[in-house]
């Protein structure tokens, strides 16, 4: 069996929080600093440097993590095939998820439910982050499936489609009758735009296609870039003027309240797909195949 200290500093090596650790674990600050402790005397090393607020791993500290993360996938492989073994028809275990905003907030959720109900043995939890975070947090082994959408792709995952999407050009519908008016590529890009943040699938996204159109998102007048689709739909809800650019799955909400207006945009259709993730030459582990067949299963 693993030492939960070990689990302790992986936790604050994946955080570089021992606030964020804690949260994590259910376990307060002063019992985590005790476990890191504990294993800078065994092994007669620092682990962690601390400047303040902020932690680094010492040279030391990266090997441990390494050696720790190894220790849990393997403890995770032995829990299954001990399952397994019980009961061939059984899931059980953890399933790390990670996925990016649209997904993690108006797809996923949803489904979670289902999978709970008809998987009860199985530790759920879901990460949500932007494309390229998921990513690295999968090539890292923090996760076990992602679910990404964007066009950029890492030769060390691999990717399956899931479903399509669309993004679209949302304003405010506060805007003197003029909010679904179409507009011009040139119209809509003289408007302040509201965006993702730089390693989002939505920016990505947008910046292929007017990179197509010889447009460079460095030339437009963004107002701000924000980190969450919510935080996008609020602001514009608060400035007529902007545009926005978010999927449409996200809309249902703010379009049957009258809050804001999809704009169509003549020349420019931002079609995507959401993609399920994991590492190349691991096939996803029980759960996470349990989870995609439902996933596609529901969505169908």
């Amino acid at each position: 069996m693993s030492d939960f200290r070990l689990r302790v500093f992986a936790a604050v090596a994946r955080h570089l929080s021992f606030t964020k650790a804690g949260q994590e674990l259910f376990i307060s600050q002063p019992a985590v600093t005790k476990h890191i402790r504990e294993l800078e005397a065994e092994y007669s090393q620092r682990l962690l440097e601390r400047r303040g607020s902020r932690v680094t791993l010492t040279e030391a500290g990266r090997l441990l993590q390494a050696h720790a993360e190894t220790v849990a996938a393997a403890q995770q492989a032995l829990t299954e095939q001990l399952l397994a073994l019980r009961n061939p028809n059984e899931t059980a275990g953890r399933l790390r998820l990670g996925a990016s905003t649209t997904l993690s907030q108006y797809v996923l959720p949803g489904l979670l439910p289902a999978f709970q109900a008809r998987y009860p043995q199985v530790q759920l939890s879901l990460r949500n982050a932007n494309s390229e975070q998921i990513a690295e947090a999968l090539l890292r082994g923090e996760l076990d499936l992602g679910f990404v959408e964007g066009r950029t792709k890492s030769r060390d995952l691999h990717y399956e489609l899931l479903l399509p999407d669309e993004l679209v050009a949302v304003r405010s519908a506060r805007t003197n009758g003029l909010a679904h008016t179409p507009l011009t590529l040139a119209e809509a890009l003289a408007h302040p735009l509201v965006l993702r943040e730089r390693g989002s699938g939505t920016l990505e996204i947008l910046e292929f296609a007017l990179r197509a159109q010889h447009i460079k998102l460095s030339a437009l007048p963004v107002a701000i870039y924000l980190d969450n689709t919510e935080a996008i739909k609020s602001y514009l809800e608060a400035a007529p003027e902007a545009l926005g650019f978010v999927s449409r799955r996200a809309l249902d909400r703010e379009l049957a309240a009258g809050a804001l207006s999809v704009v169509p945009i003549v020349g420019l259709h931002l079609s995507r797909q959401f993609e399920a993730v994991w590492v190349q030459g691991q096939p996803p582990i029980r759960a996470a195949q349990r989870f995609m067949s439902l996933v596609r299963e529901q969505l169908q």
